[in-house]
């Protein structure tokens, strides 16, 4: 929705209320025109149920209000006798619209509940932590977990991390119906979890710093049409921007870069971009040993850290294939005196073939390890448009900045205008995971637009090995992963022995003081 529809909209909801409540607002003493104000009238029905003005606030904020709306319909029938659970379900089941009847029976009076009557019952409590749960989980701080191997050695999968909203700026929910606290599915019955209308246009409120490169971000998949992650069933669905799968990648490209990619090796304007020193980068390697020996698996899996599932034996050349393996373990490898050979495996392309699975999808000899340059859109910046270019941006100027494209008789025409160059209305990004030769990322379908930006990974706080039983806990968490921080140089520190510290002593200090005050 635009924002004109969205002040339409507005207005017939106050239109709605004022026709439904304007009675009630009179029986209460106040005046009718006071139902009709946008914003006042919210006010001044706080004052009617005897609810904090404050609340008015929590009105207008997305999916909050969600929540809001029910209580404060409830709120309204106990604030004209109407008390009991019935009345209540009622309320809810009609979406508010049984305070029409109310409104216009005779027999409706004020009788507002007195200040002994509204303390907080045991579910108004949990209301309120649903809502600070809520403006808490969509504005400022999101948990988040790695369900895949592209960014691994730096977030594992199994890693559960705390994902900042505020480092770049919070984005408002641009879906307004919605499941609070959950994405796209509701868990267990799998169902869909938002409704596609109505939608709010994009906005952002002001972070303290921009996305760099080297920033690992969790982003919105851009392509995403899955049903929900992992769906393998076929089934396409189009989503919100909001409300597609969530990825996590190292940005590696910003607004305005020239992207290449040589030998596997990123180069940004020319130059090779220097990675953070926890980058870990991995590729596929094929390690041949002397006569077919087996290497110990021990040795793999426990000193060299190497996934079981990264880990595979071709029988018919007698030689290892490791999935993702970092160039530090490669070296280790190479020094081992059963390991004859490490080779790096290194993408080619066959243009006579023509594969085009790599972006733009218009040029079969680029691969995931040899493709550019590529220059990465800025807003405000305008690019030539001709049949070269085109595919670079074709779904930049449809699918994420709404506008429609035509190619006809050797024109290219936006929005029914012929015309040779365009102008970006937002920023992208160019986002790829460490494990170069097993993400799917930027090389295989573009930009990353700035309304996808979900947010930073700042914190591991619990990490959980896949490959371990639960009978070996010790094992089966990381323990030297937990309460560690993302991003920084050196190797991460865990801080998981300071917060049992703080906790132990904040429990005996809260024991303690207990003591005291029973004695006295």
């Amino acid at each position: 929705m635009t924002l004109l529809q969205w002040f339409i909209f507005f207005l017939a909801v106050q239109a709605v209320h004022f026709a439904g409540t304007w009675k009630l607002y009179e029986k209460a003493g106040r005046k009718r025109w006071e139902a009709l104000v946008p914003v006042y009238n919210a006010i001044v029905l706080m004052d009617i149920i005897r609810r904090p003005k404050w609340w008015v606030i929590l009105l207008f904020i997305p999916i909050v209000n969600l929540i809001m709306f029910p209580v404060v319909w409830v709120q309204v029938l106990r604030a004209f006798g109407k008390r009991s659970a019935t009345d209540a379900a009622i309320g809810i089941a009609t979406l508010g619209l049984y305070i029409y009847a109310i409104n216009y029976s005779d027999a409706t009076k004020y009788t507002p509940e007195e200040k002994e009557e509204r303390k907080d019952s045991t579910v108004g409590s949990l209301l309120f932590a649903i809502v600070v749960a809520t403006i808490v989980h969509t504005y400022v701080m999101q948990p988040f977990t790695i369900p895949t191997a592209s960014l691994e050695k730096t977030l594992l999968v199994g890693d559960f991390l705390f994902v900042s909203k505020f480092h770049y700026g919070a984005r408002t929910p641009m879906t307004t119906v919605a499941a609070p606290m959950v994405h796209d599915s509701i868990p267990v019955i799998n169902t869909r979890s938002y409704s596609n209308w109505p939608q709010l246009p994009y906005f952002r409120l002001p972070g303290f710093e921009k996305v760099e490169k080297n920033d690992i971000v969790v982003f919105n998949w851009p392509i995403d049409t899955v049903v929900k992650f992992r769906d393998r069933s076929g089934t396409r669905v189009k989503k919100p921007v909001d409300k597609k799968s969530n990825y996590v990648k190292r940005c590696v490209g910003t607004p305005g870069d020239t992207f290449s990619l040589k030998g596997g090796v990123v180069y940004i304007n020319n130059k090779e971009l220097k990675l953070s020193d926890r980058a870990r980068l991995q590729h596929i390697y094929f390690v041949t040993t002397k006569d077919g020996n087996m290497l110990d698996a021990e040795y793999l899996i426990n000193d060299l850290q190497i996934n079981r599932t990264d880990i595979g034996y071709d029988s018919n050349t007698n030689r290892y294939i490791f999935r993702a393996l970092t160039g530090e373990n490669a070296e280790k490898l190479k020094a081992n005196s059963l390991v004859t050979n490490v080779e790096m495996y290194k993408f080619t392309s066959d243009p006579a073939a023509g594969d085009t699975s790599i972006f733009p999808h218009t040029k079969p000899a680029w691969t995931q390890d040899d493709m550019g340059p590529i220059y990465i859109p800025e807003e405000g910046k305008t690019v030539e448009l001709n049949s070269e270019t085109l595919p670079f941006y074709k779904m930049a100027i449809t699918d994420y900045e709404h506008n429609t494209l035509e190619e006809k008789g050797g024109q290219i025409l936006i929005n029914g205008k012929p015309v040779t160059s365009y102008t970006f209305k937002q920023d992208y990004y160019w986002m790829m995971g460490d494990n170069r030769h097993n993400s799917e990322d930027s090389r295989y379908w573009g930009f990353v637009p700035e309304d996808h930006i979900v947010g930073k990974p700042v914190f591991v706080w619990m990490s959980i090995n896949q490959e371990e039983s639960w009978k070996n806990i010790g094992k089966k968490i990381r323990w030297d992963r937990m309460f560690t921080t993302v991003g920084g140089d050196g190797e991460p520190v865990s801080y998981f022995k300071y917060f049992v510290i703080v906790v132990v002593l904040w429990l005996g200090f809260s024991y303690f003081r207990k003591k005291k005050k029973e004695k006295v």
